[in-house]
């Protein structure tokens, strides 16, 4: 059968893209063709009905995260909720998501339109959470469950590297600054004119009333992270010491 559907058949590309990248060959192909379709490229039906993968990605979104737990879980047999909590949301952010999907070369086949804004920085990590809904509903729970765990995260993810990586800057922030006695402000806000479903939001880092960083995202949790990001650059001894002369100059 394998052959055949690869071989043969108005659908036989698609056949193809699925069996690379994840070895198996589907009961229902027209999930996959789906899942590759982003927003920007929809089809549009006769009574204005738009076609893309926003669905399958709302999906994939729930079981990905779904087995994540599962695998650091039995990974990580004696650790805490909280580190277990932290590692997955490393292992599922837009980032880490948009990486796994480029190394799987599932970049080649997402369909879409546009430039190259912030709001489609993420379509890689998208299509590849639509693929995991598409194939959550093709093949059941444990099906995706073993392929996400045995070909991909083993494959692809480095474990130790994620969980000796820096991720939450905003915290680490805060954080230095109750520990200096300064004050520390998070102003995000959203661009006027941007799609609800992709909203693009800015944020401005004040310490002691002076900007200190800024940062965008497609939500305020991202945005805050990034402007956090850019002040990150001062958070060694030395570097701690130069912003801290910088904000009394500012003050006096």
């Amino acid at each position: 059968m394998r052959p055949l559907r690869r071989n043969f058949g108005r659908d036989k590309f698609y056949y193809r893209i699925v069996d690379d990248l994840f070895g198996f060959v589907p009961h229902n192909v027209e999930l996959y063709k789906l899942a590759l379709i982003h927003k920007s490229a929809s089809l549009v039906l006769e009574d204005g009905r738009a076609i893309n993968n926003e669905r399958l990605e709302y999906l994939g979104d729930a079981v990905i995260e779904a087995v994540t737990s599962d695998y650091i879980f039995i990974e990580y047999p004696d650790r805490d909720e909280g580190f277990m909590t932290q590692l997955r949301s490393k292992i599922v952010s837009r980032q880490s998501l948009n990486a796994l999907a480029v190394n799987l070369g599932l970049d080649r086949h997402v369909i879409s339109n546009g430039g190259a804004g912030i709001a489609q920085k993420h379509i890689y990590g998208d299509a590849f959470e639509a693929m995991m809904g598409a194939v959550y509903l093709d093949q059941g729970y444990d099906f995706v469950n073993r392929l996400l765990i045995n070909r991909i995260y083993y494959r692809y993810l480095n474990l130790d590297e994620l969980t000796h990586s820096e991720t939450d800057f905003k915290s680490r922030l805060i954080e230095w600054c109750q520990k200096n006695r300064h004050r520390v402000h998070f102003r995000t806000e959203s661009e006027k004119g941007t799609s609800p479903n992709h909203p693009v939001f800015y944020c401005t880092v004040l310490v002691d009333d002076m900007e200190v960083g800024h940062g965008a995202g497609d939500s305020k949790k991202e945005a805050e992270q990034h402007a956090a990001f850019s002040v990150s650059q001062y958070m060694t001894d030395e570097q701690c010491a130069s912003l801290l002369d910088k904000v009394d100059r500012m003050s006096r």
